[in-house]
């Protein structure tokens, strides 16, 4: 069925959508456009159940007759798929009217026919071009119909991980059955506060949104969460309540935000179970409405809920369980306090057991059962209470364990002392045999009498069944009537937000009476659906003054009158249930009889009469009737019911049956008694008095419609918003997209219904600005208007001639489906032939330049070719010539050469050859010579040999002879001797032979002197005969022995020889072995070296390789140490800047909390002042300060004042309400009104300040100026007196010591008076500066004065006169200064003469240096004249006798300066001492009050010359006076205008310095601790205002840097002056109280932050993302109905500039203020990360800003930011590195990326991002145009992979609320205490300097 709904016009027709296809010859991509015959006005919609083919008829708008040159080759079409749905397809061939068929290719390459519907001749739905896929809205895709919703979610969910889809009003959620990062407070500080359309979608963004329009419009709202079981409705539902605690926060210290959310523990354990699709599906629906105060704050809840699903009590389906609380007590039986209920494993059970599975993956029940009972703590439910709740849920338990035997068919009975009933009356406190007795039987009541009739077994089971689902249904509502309780609000509710969490359309293969009411609900909710889309539509199109034209929609009123109407299925199904034998098949009967072949929604199935089927508007769903009647009865015997309430011992059992009969639904809720705000009002349902038994036997439909009609009420009376949960396949896999389940699901929740009715009217919308911005190109320069509007109308006349496709709204352009992908198409054809002719132009271009190029580089070739040709061509000539010329020379050389050679050579030959001959023939003549003489000697040797064996042979013969002759003669002479005879004969013979020796005697004796004689001669023959013997004997004996020698080495050598030949043979035979030996050993060690080689070379490149390792080794433990350092250095000041963090936290915690104590102090004032009737009047002073320093940072304080009395009145029960009302409201207007007296008062005090300047500002102040000049002037005149006696007697003790020993420019004393004489100069010359200076001023006041004769001169001047006292004042000043003058000329001669001295000086000097050296060089000239010994030891007596002179010398000198040095030393104890008694006279005669109040005369009354010690004196009684003009009322900018910077911090510091001279403790004290807590005041008062926050954060800091300069500690003392460190505290140490102003200047840092981040928050996005700063760069994409939400009206458009200006603001603000250099750059450092952290924060969370464009635009954003820094030479404050994260980003979005080198350039670029963040960049990347590409999922993969090991944070978004720890780094002043004026402008007359 379809309603149409007609409006305006209604003859017109619907142009239905055109379509987008790709076609081009070179595979590239165009768009181009078609027209679709529309619907007709009275043309049926095919019903919701026919199939996809005949759905796209009108889900999508497509008919049947279109132009040819739609469909044409290349473009790509949708066709349906069994397995796929849909699936993308390529035409082959251009279509033409009346073909049947369409050439298609599918994307894996496969060929086919598609055949056309021969009756329709329906075309598949085109396909969107590739630049629109994966949009955040499915509106702004080009072509609405389902392939293209379809394909866009699976793109989205399954690239991108995106599991968010707007749809229009609606957010599409698909369950990614995955933990997501994305719900942190991180992403709910990120959307808060967004425009729905600029964020990404999201969950908390429809929260968001329904936050700000309850805000804005003070309208009620609704969240409506729906979706079939496992699609995430309860998860969602879970995060918009934490986003809402979140955002709004308690209005009151009882942290109701975190009761709401404990609720949801409870109420899951209670009311979700495992089922087949989801582990934790909610089996029951709720409603929940968050209660907010006026300040938008949580103040409380309520909940509904709907339909329990009380039978899954009693009976599961396999694989699924019983309610989790069950398992989480089976699970916690073994607990201490839960033995005595006597649990056990959930298989024991009944009630647990029946589906087979007990556990779910992943849950730890123990776990669950803790968090239940800690958010029932929480929740402020008991122990007891809570012990009684699992005592009831034990019981049911038990009761399910019960069995029954049976007596007959129609009774039964309980097993005596059957343990699990025992258990059962134990556990509920009642009696045994009563509930066994009521168990079995039951009770019949007629008119008359009263039987109990027993039942059977059957009755008894399921009457037990009944009690246990009774029980639990009660027990449920129990709780969540004490969890409305303990959420109910305390204040009045001003408005909600629900959040309704309700169970979405289903159908299974068995439907029964749940899901008939669940579908019923579903259908009601449709309708309202369908209705907010249709209306949304309206008004939009009537805000936009376009005519309303058709628009069909599916209408399902039809369907809920078959349900609810009179005879409709429910009312049928009471009627039933009233009737005594009333049975499911009757009414099944009834059902058919009534609207079978009647309702074209009813029908009844074919093969069963039990069953009914109902086309619903998502699917047909066939019911089974059996167990309706019994379901909708909800039948429980009363007689048991009393036995429970009878129960005594456990007290919660009869609580939750006392009100049932006031109760109206066993689901429905109480009034909340808030008052909704809505324009229709909600009417709570009320039960009128005696119908309360009536009501209490309503049936479970009948109670289900009426709170199903209640909600439909509160819904209608709120702004729904829209959030569908999409399951995206049933196995519960991660990231897994079903289509067939998907698009059964976007059927049935309306996702498609909203497109088709977008798509039916004007689906697209521009803004003028955002079409002029995409489509100029289309444009001519002359078709371009100053009227962007007339602009685009013009435009559009031109490019779209059917002017139905498009209307003009009054801010937007409305185009029909299909007309932005015209225009993207005539966009992109007008782009490509741009590219085209730019590509041709600049092709043509850059092949002409090449072939100039080339042509000019070939001349230039052959040029150099040739010339090098000729070139080598004469050098070949001349090589020739020149080879000849050589040849010759050569040839001739080498024959003379050869010539020679052999001519030497035969000459060589010659010689060597006779040589040779020679020394053969010689050697010869040599061998014959000595073997001739070796002959001799050999022959003479043997002669002599020979000789001597003859000889010897002879002498031996002659002995044997002699010997024998002895013998005998021996033997004869014995004979002899034996006989006389034998002497006498002797004797004879012996006397002549005596004679004869006589004789012969003398006649020797004769020979003997002959002898001699012959002797002597021979003597002397002899001895040189025996000289030349002895020589030849010599020389033969050596011969002899050489002979010997020489026959021994014969025979040795003939021995060696026959040795040496054996040796040799031996040798030969060994040489033999050895070579073969050595052969061998020679190859085995070439095998060995080759070995050895190799392995020398393996050792070489191990020993390299080890060398490297060891080096690299050494090298990265270097580096890792160094990293190792690094990185703990970097922990230590991260640990460092953690506790600084940490500690900074906490001061700014314990700051709120103070304030927080502050407020609650003023409060309890006001409230113990208010309630006092009557006027009273206060103090002007009190009031004021009331008014100044009660501080309220969210609201003013008539807003508060009303909310903060409501709390007390409350609680105050007798005091009179409408007494307290208009006392309330005399309140507010009297703070109204005073108020508005305090405006008044401070803008007539404004003005009186204004006039009092405006007077200052006047010629009367002359006269002060004047007497403030003449007092400076006199102050100048005793300073010019005091330097000149100084100076006096200076040159009188320089001319006193005339020595020129003393006063040479070497000396010492001299060179200590010159400094003092320059710098007594370099003084003088200041002062006569300042006197001119103070001359010409008085001259010119006198010119000014003397013109001037009107009567308000003359008393302006008279005025004058009477304040100086004298008439001839002026002209003494003059004479003064004269004199003065006349005293510096007489100074500067007297200088200009002691230097012409000076300068004679040093010319007498340079003349005796002179004379010396001349007297030198004789010296020299006579030296060199003497001889050596006489020049050395004259030149050594010489240097003795100049040594000696220049050592006497020196000593006269050195006494003299000691005489000189004494005599100064008096001199100056003189002169401290004369200025000791001036300083006394002065202090005695003049106090400082008179010199400061007392007009002085400059001439008359001579002054005293006063040394100020840097002190401020001031009296006790005057400290809250010095507190309230120097700190509470102060204005910063006239300060760091007019005086110096800090000033107030020195007058503070002065002040203490004298409380410190004192020795005053309490005073010091008393002052610090009013300075403390009169900056913090004045910092709650205006601490919104950047400009008071920096001048007291610069101050606090200065007042902190003089605490410690003058502290007298020595790490502080070192960077003071002399003068500085006399001024350092004596007393006290203020260590202590330096620690307290560290601490607040810390909370000061972080307000200055605080305030900072709030004025640049707006301008953050604006300026650095959504403008363009370079203009055309960005494209505008075509989006979609979210592209801009209207909860808050545009507040101005914020720019680059914007932020430069700001910070430039910010820089100049803090520099006036003179804070130091360092904490500007912090606080710059902290500007530049919170523009950086939000920056990206805002890009990781918009698809539309991932682009190529964008990142430029935010490089080019940043490096303006850069220079900004470099301008004010910040560069080194850390700030740039803080925008590093964004620039990498930047990067990113620029870099290619599409390979594995982009991604490993892409790893090391992005090192300040997180993977996150990476890949989320990488995600969300989309082209602008049609003209960049996708980034591809494998790259991103690839990404993911090569960054898993990188230990980065997981968290995705930037922390903007981080603030660095702030330091104060020690900055001493140098600026002198005693030199500090205290301006009149301040009002601290009261003081006086010290």
């Amino acid at each position: 069925m379809t309603s149409v709904v007609l409006l305006g016009k209604p003859e017109r027709e619907i142009p239905k959508l055109p379509y987008e296809i790709v076609y081009t010859n070179t595979r590239d991509m165009e768009i181009c456009s078609m027209e679709i015959e529309p619907i007709l006005p009275g043309k049926e919609i095919p019903a919701a159940s026919e199939s996809a083919e005949n759905l796209c008829c009108w889900r999508y708008g497509m008919e049947i007759d279109v132009l040819e040159y739609m469909y044409v080759k290349y473009a790509r079409v949708w066709i349906p798929d069994p397995e796929e749905v849909w699936k993308s397809a390529e035409l082959l061939k251009d279509y033409k009217p009346g073909d049947k068929v369409l050439q298609l290719r599918l994307e894996e390459g496969k060929d086919l026919e598609y055949s056309l519907d021969p009756k329709t001749k329906e075309l598949p739905p085109l396909r969107n071009p590739d630049i629109l896929v994966g949009e955040n809205d499915l509106t702004a895709l080009s072509y609405l119909h389902e392939p293209a919703v379809l394909h866009n979610l699976k793109v989205r969910f399954i690239d991108s991980k995106l599991i968010y889809t707007y749809c229009g009003i609606v957010l599409v959620a698909i369950n990614p059955y995955e933990q997501l990062p994305i719900y942190g407070e991180d992403i709910i500080n990120a959307y808060s506060g967004q425009n729905m359309g600029d964020m990404d979608p999201h969950i908390f963004a429809v929260a968001e949104e329904a936050y700000k329009q309850m805000a804005r419009d003070e309208r009620n709202q609704s969240i409506i969460v729906s979706g079939e079981s496992g699609a995430g409705k309860t998860v969602s539902a879970k995060y918009a309540m934490r986003y809402f605690a979140t955002v709004s926060g308690s209005a009151s210290e009882a942290n109701v935000e975190e009761k709401v959310l404990a609720s949801n523990p409870i109420m899951e354990s209670i009311g979700n179970a495992k089922t087949t699709r989801n582990d934790n599906s909610s089996r029951f629906g709720k409603y929940i409405e968050i209660g907010f105060d006026k300040r938008y704050r949580i103040i409380g809840a309520n909940m509904r809920t709907y339909l329990l699903e009380k039978s899954r009590v009693v009976f599961q389906a396999e694989e699924e369980r019983n309610y989790h609380i069950f398992y989480q007590l089976c699970a916690s039986a073994a607990l201490p306090e839960f033995k005595t209920l006597r649990l056990g494993s959930a298989n024991y059970f009944h009630y647990t057991k029946q589906g087979g599975s007990p556990v779910i993956d992943g849950v730890d029940d123990a776990k669950e059962m803790v968090n239940t009972r800690q958010a029932c703590t929480l929740l402020g439910i008991s122990d007891s209470y809570q012990m009684g709740i699992f005592r009831i849920l034990a019981g049911i338990l038990h009761l399910g364990n019960v069995e029954f035997a049976s007596r007959d068919s129609d009774s039964c009975t309980v097993p005596t002392k059957h343990e699990p009933l025992i258990i059962f009356c134990d556990l509920m406190g009642v009696e045994y045999e009563e509930m066994a007795h009521w168990l079995c039987h039951r009770k019949l009541a007629t008119a008359t009498e009263t039987y109990i009739k027993p039942i059977s077994k059957l009755h008894a089971i399921n009457a037990r069944d009944a009690l246990a689902k009774h029980i639990y249904a009660n027990l449920f509502n129990w709780i969540v009537d004490h969890v409305n309780k303990a959420l109910h609000a305390t204040v009045k509710q001003h408005s909600f937000i629900g959040v309704l969490d309700i169970y979405g359309f289903e159908t299974f293969e068995i439907n029964s009476f749940e899901q008939f009411c669940i579908n019923y609900a579903n259908e009601k909710l449709q309708q309202q659906f369908n209705m907010h889309v249709f209306k949304l539509e309206q008004e939009e199109y009537m805000k936009e003054q376009i005519p309303w034209t058709l628009i069909d929609f599916y209408d399902n009123q039809p369907c809920i009158n078959l349900i609810e109407a009179k005879m409709g299925i429910l009312d049928l199904l009471d009627e039933e249930c009233k009737m005594p034998k009333g049975s499911d098949d009757s009414w099944a009967q009834k059902l058919y009889n009534t609207h079978l072949n009647k309702c074209a929604l009813f029908e009844k199935p074919r093969l069963s009469n039990k069953a009914f089927i109902i086309k619903h508007f998502a699917d047909k769903v066939e019911y089974q009737c059996e167990g309706f009647l019994e379901k909708n009865k909800d039948t429980v015997y009363e007689e048991q019911i009393k036995v429970l309430k009878s129960s005594k011992k456990f007290k919660l059992l009869p609580e939750l049956f006392q009100d049932e009969e006031k109760v109206l639904s066993p689901t429905s809720a109480t009034p909340s008694g808030r008052v909704p705000l809505s324009r229709m009002p909600i009417k709570p349902a009320k039960a009128r008095p005696g119908q309360a038994s009536k009501e209490h036997k309503k049936t479970v439909g009948h109670q289900f419609r009426n709170s199903l009609h209640l909600l439909m009420e509160t819904l209608n009376a709120t702004t729904p918003h829209y959030v569908r949960c999409i399951k995206p396949n049933d196995f519960k896999f991660p990231f897994t997209f079903d289509e067939k389940r998907a698009v059964q699901q976007l059927r049935a929740c309306g996702v498609l219904e909203t497109i088709r009715i977008s798509a039916a009217g004007f689906p697209s919308r521009w803004t003028y600005q955002e079409f002029f911005s995409r489509y100029r190109v289309l444009m001519k320069q002359r078709d371009v208007l100053g009227d962007r509007k007339q602009t685009c109308k013009n435009v559009l006349e031109k490019l779209i001639q059917d002017k139905d496709k498009y209307q003009f709204g009054k801010t937007k352009i409305f185009f029909r489906a299909g007309q932005v992908a015209y225009l993207e198409k005539i966009r992109a054809d007008k782009l490509r032939a741009a590219c085209i002719r730019i590509q041709k132009t600049i092709r043509g271009w850059l092949m002409r330049k090449k072939y100039v190029r080339m042509r000019k580089a070939a001349i230039t070739i052959q040029r150099h070719v040739r010339g090098y040709q000729a070139r080598c061509y004469a050098k070949f000539l001349r090589r020739t010539r020149a080879a000849i010329t050589i040849q010759k020379f050569q040839r001739m050389y080498v024959v003379r050469k050869r010539y020679q050679c052999m001519r030497d050579a035969t000459i060589a030959l010659q010689a060597l050859l006779r040589g040779y001959m020679v020394r053969n023939k010689y050697q010869m003549m040599l061998r014959e010579h000595k073997s001739v003489v070796i002959q001799k000697h050999v022959r003479g040797w043997l002669a002599r040999r020979r000789y001597g064996r003859t000889l010897r042979a002879i002498v031996y013969l002659q002995c044997c002879y002699r010997r024998m002759m002895a013998k005998r003669e021996l033997k004869k002479l014995k004979i002899e001797a034996r006989s006389v005879e034998r002497y006498k004969k002797l004797h004879i013979g012996l006397e002549n032979k005596i004679m004869q020796l006589q004789r012969k005697i003398d006649e020797q004796n004769k020979e003997y002197k002959s002898l001699l004689e012959k002797m002597s001669s021979l003597e002397i023959t002899y001895s040189t005969e025996t000289e030349k013997l002895r020589s030849d004997v010599e020389r033969l004996r050596m011969s002899e022995e050489e002979a010997k020698n020489a026959t021994n080495r014969v025979i040795s050598l003939q021995e060696e020889i026959a040795k040496l030949r054996r040796e040799l043979h031996q040798t030969q035979s060994e040489k033999k072995s050895i070579e073969e030996w050595a052969d061998k050993y020679k190859h085995e060690t070439e095998q060995l070296v080759s070995e050895l080689k190799e392995q020398n070379s393996l050792l070489k490149t191990e020993k390299e390789e080890l060398n490297r390792r060891i080096h690299d080794q050494a090298r990265e433990i270097t580096e890792s140490m160094e990293k190792k350092l690094v990185e703990e250095t970097k922990q230590l000041e991260l640990d460092l800047n953690d506790e600084r963090l940490r500690y900074q936290n906490l001061l700014n915690e314990f700051s709120r909390l103070e304030e927080r104590y502050d407020d609650l102090k003023d409060e309890m004032n006001l409230m113990v002042s208010i309630p006092k009737p009557g006027h009273k009047r206060t103090d002007s002073t009190h009031s004021s300060n009331e008014s100044e320093y009660t501080f309220s940072s969210e609201i003013t304080e008539a807003e508060d004042l009303p909310l903060r009395m409501e709390e007390p009145s409350e609680k105050k029960a007798p005091l009179d309400m409408s007494l307290f009302l208009k006392l309330q409201k005399r309140v507010s207007e009297l703070e109204q009104e005073k108020q508005s007296l305090q405006d008044e008062l401070d803008r007539k005090e404004e003005q009186a300040l204004r006039a009092k300047a405006k007077e200052e500002e006047r010629p009367p102040i002359r006269g002060a100026e004047l007497e403030y000049e003449s007092l400076k002037r006199q102050e100048l005149e005793s300073e010019n007196k005091k330097l000149k006696n100084e100076l006096n007697e200076l040159q009188k003790a320089l001319t006193e010591t005339r020595a020129p020993e003393v006063t040479a420019p070497g000396a010492p004393a001299y060179r200590v008076l010159l400094d003092q004489l320059t710098s007594v100069s370099e003084e003088l010359e200041v002062r006569k500066e300042e006197v001119l200076i103070l001359r010409s001023q008085l001259v010119s006041q006198k010119e000014a004065i003397q013109p001037k004769n009107t009567m308000t001169d003359a008393t302006i001047l008279l005025e004058d006169v009477q304040k100086m006292k004298d008439k001839g004042e002026i002209a003494q000043a003059y004479i003064g200064l004269k004199e003065t003058n006349r005293l510096l000329e007489s100074q500067l001669q007297s200088q200009k003469k002691s230097h012409e001295n000076e300068l004679e000086s040093l010319r007498g000097e340079i003349q005796s240096l002179k004379e010396e050296n001349n007297r030198q060089q004789q010296l020299l000239a006579q030296n060199l004249q003497l001889p050596p010994e006489a020049r050395i030891e004259a030149s050594l007596q010489h240097e003795i006798t100049r040594l000696t002179n220049e050592n006497l010398d020196l000593m006269e000198q050195l006494e003299k300066q000691d005489k000189t040095v004494r005599k100064l030393k008096k001199q100056l104890k003189v002169f401290a001492k004369k200025i000791g008694e001036l300083e006394v006279g002065q202090m005695e005669n003049i106090s400082p009050g008179q010199i400061i109040d007392e007009p002085i005369r400059p001439v008359n009354i001579p002054r005293k010359e006063k040394d100020f010690q840097g002190m401020l004196e001031y009296k006790k009684e005057d400290e809250q006076k010095l507190v309230k003009n120097l700190i509470l009322e102060l204005k910063p900018r006239g300060v760091a205008v007019n005086l110096i910077p800090g000033l107030p911090a020195y007058i503070l510091f002065m002040c203490v310095r004298h409380a410190d001279y004192l020795n005053d403790d309490q005073k010091v004290r008393s002052l610090l601790t009013s300075t403390i807590n009169g900056i913090k005041k004045v910092l709650k008062k205006r601490g919104d205002d950047f400009e008071t926050v920096s001048f007291w954060l610069s101050n606090t800091c200065r007042f902190l840097h003089c605490l410690k300069q003058y502290s007298g500690e020595e790490g502080f003392m070192k960077h003071n002056t002399p003068r500085q460190n006399e001024h350092c505290l004596t007393n006290f140490d203020l260590a202590e109280y330096r620690q307290v102003l560290s601490d607040l200047a810390i909370q000061i840092y972080q307000q200055l932050v605080r305030v900072l981040e709030n004025i640049l928050q707006p301008m953050i996005v604006s300026g650095m993302l959504e403008h363009e700063t370079i203009q055309g760069v960005s494209g505008v994409k075509p989006t979609g109905l979210r592209k801009r939400t209207s909860s808050i009206a545009d507040e101005g458009t914020y720019t680059l500039d914007s932020i430069i200006r700001q910070l430039n603001s910010f820089h100049s603000v803090m520099c006036q203020h003179g804070m130091d250099p360092e904490l500007i750059k912090q606080v710059v450092k902290q500007m530049f990360y919170i523009i950086g952290a939000v920056t990206l924060n805002n890009l990781l969370l918009r698809k539309d800003m991932c682009s190529w464009s964008k990142g430029m635009q935010i490089r080019y954003n940043v490096s303006q930011l850069e220079e900004w820094l470099r301008d004010k030479n910040l560069m080194n404050s850390g700030a740039k590195e803080t925008l590093e994260p964004l620039i990498q980003a930047a990067q990113l979005l620029q870099v290619k990326k599409k390979t594995d080198e982009d991604a490993e350039a892409i790893c090391s670029m992005c090192n300040a991002l997180t993977t996150a963040q990476i890949v989320k960049v990488l995600n969300l990347y989309t082209p602008v145009n049609e003209f960049e590409e996708r980034v591809l999922v494998s790259f991103i993969r690839t990404i993911q992979v090569r960054l898993r090991d990188r230990k980065d944070s997981p968290q995705l978004l930037m922390d903007a609320k981080h603030i660095f720890p702030v330091t104060f780094p020690f900055n001493p002043s140098s600026l002198a205490l005693e030199t500090i004026q205290i301006p009149a402008s301040l009002g601290l007359g009261f003081i006086s300097r010290v």
